[in-house]
Order: structure tokens, then C-alpha cells, then sequence
């Protein structure tokens, strides 16, 4: 199949949150197996900072926005054997970050991103490149198929290509003021409740779910819990709408890139096999944070934004128990003001087990997946979740909360039908939290189950090669739809 994916972050090019890593680990496990698959992105700044080696093009689109004609230009680099094609425009994309500041979102973002959308199917006829599969992501992408649906219905280039449309975070829609309707060249008969309007804006994400051929999120049990009130943000009755076109598929992980044998990155190497070189991580990791060097003293890690959807809101208020407990916390990670201050307020109240560094740093965090005994994620809630896949490959045991995909991969001692491999709480309460904590401390104490804990979690598979046959099974269905050929 001939399968392009549009997202607006790709790693290594860009990259703010798992969205880009599943945009770089999907195509590359479809090219294994046999497929041409090609990448549209934006062009940001940050690919030239970054030093990739990006081609100029020969190609250009030019369209409308807002009654104003703008040129997009054609730039190219690789993901391996992949083509990545970049969509240049030094208005919309040559700023510092790639959808907002610390003080809010850009304020025309409608705009950058519906030129983007209409960029990549003008540039597909000029590329004279027909996808079977257009595979698009969250609601910077979500225009295509209303594009498709609407403006390009009659299009005979397009007419046999199925679009796939993968919701990675229900929360972030894409609201704009109804008056952007204009500027992105929208029709007043698109702004209906069955259309774009959403309670007076305009919703980007419910016009890709509504136009979709087919509409996938990250993890089973997401999939479930957005069709409901509680975790719908607003859009469970659309989604419930499309229930029959909805499915969950959990990501995987990049096998390659996270592999505590291979990782150039962390203080010993250790495998399966051999997990001696882990105690030389964990030593290693309580000197680097200035934690005491005590073997015997579990360690407790966390790779995170600092938000509330993180469950940082439960930490925060358990950090007096965690400063006095016989554990060390070592966390990495930035967000919001609130729990930075609670972070350094214990650290000046004198705590000398709790260590954080602000920011992300690319170096460390293997250093806290090798060198952590466990792994925090009390997420309020969780689409997916990569660090609790990249902690049990690691060897390193997750603590999570019973949600999205952390409940599709992690299985407590207490869930009789289950295999263990972490501790699981239900609840969205610090007692707990604080319960699932202290579980685990004592698991820790009996040498051999925690050593089956590890070894379970770095022996399971969750693995690209798992999910994108499900994607594939989804292409072959989206083209049937079309009349082409699966």
C-alpha cells in the first residue's frame, strides 16, 4: 500500500509530546514490512536548529487564507528509508516553538494549520503521489478529511483514498471563534451541530472524527472511556456517534531507541538475562541527583509534565509522606508553577531523598528509567502512556493509576485474570496513591518476586510489530469502503 502520514510532530525533526514518536515509529515498522510510506510535516524552525539534513524541493502550493494567497514550499529529508516531505512557510513556521509560548497557543493557529492541511493535498497532486491511505493525527491534521469530504468530494485523484484519523489526546480539539470559519475558506454550512460547531466555536477534532473514513486512539481502554461523560471532554455523544468506526489500538514502542542492552545513554548496560548492571545504574543515578548511595533504598522515578492530567496534583500533596518514607524520588520534568514550588518548597524544608530536575533532558531520563526500582504514573488520565512501556522495558516496575493505556499494559498482584508486572490504584486519591506506594515497598522487600516483576516487564512485547497489524487491518477496511484494492 502507498500510506502517507500528516502530523504536525515527527521525532527527530519535532517534537513536544508522544504524538511525534508515534509518527516516526509507526511509518517505520510499515516500511519493514514492504509499504511506501512517506511523512508530511510543517517545516518549523526547530528542524534547522536541530541540524537535519533537509533537500529543497522544486515543488510549491499556493492557497488561500483568509482572502490572501500563501505559498507553500516543498522541502525534503529521511527517516531511514522514509521520504519526510516539509511543508515550508517562514510566516506560519519559522518561530520559536511549534504551537504557542508559555503565555498561550499563537494566536493563528486556525490559520497555519489549515494552510498546512491544504498545502499537503494540493502538494500530493503536484508530487503526482495518490495515497491508498491519507493517515492523519490530532486536530492540526483533522481538516484533511473534511477537505476531502466536502471541498474535494468530486475530486477523481482522491477518490479511492481511505483516511484513517488517530485522536492521540481528546483534549486538545483545536477551539477557534467562529470567525476563523473565513479564514481557513470554511463554509457557513459547515458551522452546524453536526458539523464543525461545538457550544458557539469551531472544533476542529469533531470535523475529523465526523469525516473520518475511520477513527483510532491509542489504547483499548481510552477508546472505552472517551465515549463516556466523565472523559468525553464534550464530544462522548459524537464519538458515541461513530462507535462502529472507533478503535482502540495501544501504541508500541521503538524496540531500537529503548533497549537498556544497546543504550549508549545509561551508566552500565543489562539485560534480560543479566541484571547485574542495573545496581551499577541505580548507584550511579542516586550520586549524579545527589541522593545517599544506598543500594538497599528503593528508588522511585518519574519522567513527566508537570500537570494535573499527570497526576501531579497527588504528588504534590503526598511529598511531606514521601520526604519522611524509607524511598528516594527522582523526578525530571516542567509544568506548571504550582508543582514546581511544592518541589522546591520540600527541598528547602530539608527533604534529602527528593531530587528534580526542571526541563527535559535527554540524557537523564534513561538514566532514570535504568536506575529507578520503580516507576510513577498516577495519571488522572492517560491516552496511552510510553514511560510506563519504556520502565518495564528497563526493568524498572510501574505504579500507575487503573486508566487509558496504563490499564492496558500494567497488571497488579491483586488482578487475579492477570499476569503481574506493576502496582495498579484506582482511585484518583492521594490515600491511594500513598496505598499503591507502600504495596510496592513491601513487594520490594522479597528479593525473588521483585526480580519476576522486572523480568516479566522487560520480557513482554510492546513492540510495534504487535499494533500495526491491527493498522493494517484498518487500511485493508478504510480502501474496501473506497472500492479500491486491500
Amino acid at each position: 500500500m502507498k500510506i502517507l502520514f500528516v502530523a504536525s510532530e515527527v521525532t527527530p525533526f519535532a517534537k513536544t509530546g508522544g504524538l511525534a514518536d508515534v509518527a516516526s515509529a509507526l511509518p517505520k515498522t510499515l516500511k519493514t514490512l514492504g509499504h511506501d510510506v512517506r511523512i508530511m510535516m510543517p517545516f518549523y524552525s526547530v528542524v534547522e536548529r536541530g541540524g537535519m539534513a533537509v533537500r529543497k524541493g522544486r515543488k510549491s502550493a499556493s492557497v488561500m487564507v483568509d482572502g490572501v494567497e500563501k505559498k507553500g514550499f516543498l522541502r525534503q529529508a529521511s527517516l531511514g528509508e522514509i521520504p519526510v516531505y516539509l511543508i515550508e512557510n517562514k510566516e506560519y513556521f519559522a518561530r520559536e516553538e511549534l504551537y504557542g509560548t508559555p503565555s498561550g497557543d499563537y494566536p493563528d493557529n486556525a490559520q497555519r494549520f489549515s494552510f498546512f492541511c491544504r498545502c499537503v493535498l494540493e502538494l500530493l497532486k503536484k508530487m503526482d503521489f495518490r495515497p491508498d491511505i491519507i493517515h492523519c493525527h490530532d486536530w492540526q491534521t483533522a481538516l484533511i478529511p473534511h477537505y476531502l469530504k466536502h471541498e474535494r468530494k468530486n475530486d477523481p485523484f482522491f477518490a479511492r483514498t481511505g483516511v484513517i484519523f488517530t485522536i492521540h489526546n481528546l483534549a486538545y480539539q483545536g477551539l477557534f471563534p467562529k470567525e476563523e470559519l473565513t479564514t481557513m475558506g470554511l463554509s457557513k454550512e459547515c458551522f452546524t451541530i453536526d458539523g464543525l460547531e461545538f457550544y458557539g466555536k469551531v472544533n476542529l477534532l469533531k470535523g475529523g472524527i465526523l469525516t473520518a473514513d475511520l477513527v483510532t486512539t491509542v489504547s483499548e481502554a481510552y477508546c472505552r472511556e472517551i465515549r463516556t461523560p466523565e472523559m468525553g471532554c464534550g464530544l462522548h455523544g459524537v464519538l458515541q456517534t461513530r462507535k462502529d468506526d472507533l478503535v482502540g489500538i495501544l501504541n508500541g514502542l521503538d524496540y531500537e531507541e529503548w533497549n537498556p542492552a544497546m543504550d549508549r545513554e545509561i551508566m552500565k548496560n543489562y539485560s534480560h538475562a543479566s541484571l547485574s548492571g542495573k545496581m551499577v545504574d541505580k548507584i550511579g543515578l542516586q550520586r549524579l541527583m545527589g541522593l545517599a548511595s544506598a543500594p538497599e533504598i528503593p528508588v522511585f522515578g518519574m519522567v513527566s509534565r508537570m500537570v494535573a492530567q499527570k497526576g501531579f496534583d497527588l504528588i504534590a500533596e503526598l511529598l511531606p509522606m514521601i520526604a519522611k518514607a524509607p524511598m528516594q524520588l527522582v523526578l525530571l520534568g516542567n509544568g506548571e508553577e504550582r508543582y514546581l514550588k511544592a518541589f522546591n518548597d520540600i527541598k528547602a524544608a530539608g527533604a534529602r531523598n527528593i531530587a528534580f530536575t526542571s526541563g527535559f533532558d535527554h540524557s537523564l531520563a534513561p538514566k532514570i528509567y535504568a536506575g529507578s526500582d520503580m516507576f510513577l504514573m498516577p495519571s488522572f488520565f492517560e491516552p496511552c502512556g510510553l514511560g510506563q512501556l519504556i520502565a518495564m522495558r528497563y526493568g524498572t516496575v510501574p505504579v500507575v493509576r487503573r486508566t487509558g493505556g496504563l490499564a492496558d499494559s500494567v497488571f497488579d498482584p491483586r488482578d487475579n485474570d492477570k499476569t503481574p508486572n506493576g502496582f495498579v490504584f484506582d482511585e484518583y486519591t492521594a490515600e491511594a496513591l500513598w496505598e499503591a506506594i507502600n504495596r510496592a515497598l513491601t513487594a520490594y522487600q522479597d528479593k525473588a518476586f521483585w526480580k519476576k516483576l522486572m523480568r516479566r516487564g522487560m520480557s513482554s512485547d510492546y513492540s510495534w510489530q504487535n499494533s500495526v497489524h491491527k493498522y493494517l487491518e484498518l487500511y485493508r477496511k478504510a480502501l474496501l469502503r473506497k472500492g479500491g484494492e486491500a
